[in-house]
């Protein structure tokens, strides 16, 4: 048994990953600012993360076997978080995301189109870290996501006293209640009412993981396996904007329509005019077998259709 702090965790995949916790029989701590209570036999503790006073304090004394971070998006709160639980933990895992590879938000090592992409195209250890830029600006945060988690992924590496992993997750995907993102249901609705799809004149491929599977992996994680550094996170198979529209059309009767961006107009969500799908070789070393994209999307299709279907309550 381990006694495994997750902060965040209240909703997606991460609640997924606190039933998984539990059903394995690990002793778990929730930590997050009060929005939503985790399920029985989980320890709560109510308190904002960005607050450094607050959270060592709520902290007390307690110590974790592992600490998974599934809201840490900037250097800043990294750091607090290297303060916080350095003597509290010996390892550490962060939810990170395939977007710290998309080229078109960092000067990063071109990978040729159809390679899949590794880890050490994004190596924290040298990674430069500024943490006097606005992160505590909400706007300026959403404009550089995958910059945010490039620089708390390199804190958390060069200065955290506990193995540090960093879980790089592809598009995650989930239907009915679990599509916290709405992407797959922007796809679902206008197809079946007929609306056009925006797409790039040329699409590129990119890869996807199930909510279910990014829990287990994030389970494995933190409790079966000791590797560090950055582990990306995908399903097997790539898939195109245009064959995600060919599955719903395929459960909904209808064809898709779609509609070519003119210069600067925004798109639907994964179409993508440049290549950073990423690889999952070094999880499949380590001893974590992937499912293929192309036999659950059905099923998630399925379950998005079922969602927009059903009368509101």
């Amino acid at each position: 048994m381990h006694n495994v702090c997750v902060i965040g965790g209240s909703r997606y995949f991460g609640k997924l990953l606190i039933q998984r916790l539990r059903v394995a029989g690990h002793r778990v701590t929730v930590i997050n600012r009060g929005s939503s209570s985790p399920p029985d036999g989980v320890e709560h503790l109510v308190v904002d993360r960005d607050d450094e006073h607050a959270l060592t304090t709520a902290l007390a004394s307690r110590t974790f076997d592992v600490v998974v971070d599934q809201v840490c998006y900037t250097p800043v709160q990294a750091e607090i978080a290297v303060r916080a639980f350095q003597e509290r933990t010996r390892r550490y895992v962060m939810t990170s995301t395939i977007e710290v590879y998309d080229p078109s938000t960092a000067a990063l090592p071109a990978v040729p189109h159809g390679t899949p992409v590794p880890e050490e195209t994004v190596d924290p250890a040298s990674w430069r870290v500024d943490t006097d830029l606005p992160w505590h600006d909400d706007d300026y945060l959403e404009a550089h996501y995958a910059e945010g988690k490039r620089q708390a992924e390199a804190v958390l590496t060069r200065h955290g006293d506990f193995a540090f992993a960093s879980v790089r997750s592809a598009h995650v995907l989930g239907g009915g209640a679990q599509d916290f993102t709405g992407r797959l249901a922007h796809y679902v609705e206008r197809i079946a009412q007929g609306k056009p799809l925006v797409v790039h004149p040329t699409v590129l491929p990119t890869v996807f993981v199930r909510d279910g599977e990014l829990a287990d992996l994030l389970l494995w994680a933190a409790t079966a396996c000791d590797a560090t550094g950055p582990l990306n996170a995908c399903s097997d198979g790539l898939v195109d904007v245009h064959e995600l529209a060919d599955v719903i059309a395929g459960q909904t009767g209808r064809e898709p329509v779609y509609q070519v961006a003119a210069p600067g107009e925004a798109v639907s969500p994964f179409s993508f005019d440049r290549h950073y799908a990423m690889s999952n070789a070094r999880a499949k070393r380590l001893g974590f077998v992937f499912s293929r994209t192309a036999d659950w999307l059905p099923g998630v299709v399925a379950e998005a259709l079922a969602a927009t279907a059903a009368p509101a309550l």
